[in-house]
């Protein structure tokens, strides 16, 4: 079962991203150490596939 968009941003903000806002349903975050990450949709909505790679390559990128 995919995880939710709300997950994923709370595994962003776990690891230190920071919500720079967005339009609509998209959210930018952004980390200290300069790298951004884009995550769209609603909360509620399920992850898409792309979404929770994205998510794991970036926290693995800022704690490695």
């Amino acid at each position: 079962m995919p995880r939710k968009v709300r997950q994923l941003i709370a595994d962003l903000e776990k690891a230190g991203f920071e919500s720079r806002g967005g339009k609509g349903s998209h959210r930018n975050f952004t980390h200290p150490k300069g790298l951004r990450v884009t995550v769209s949709g609603h909360t509620g909505d399920d992850a898409k596939h792309y979404q929770e790679r994205d998510v794991k390559r970036a926290v693995a990128a800022v704690k490695g």
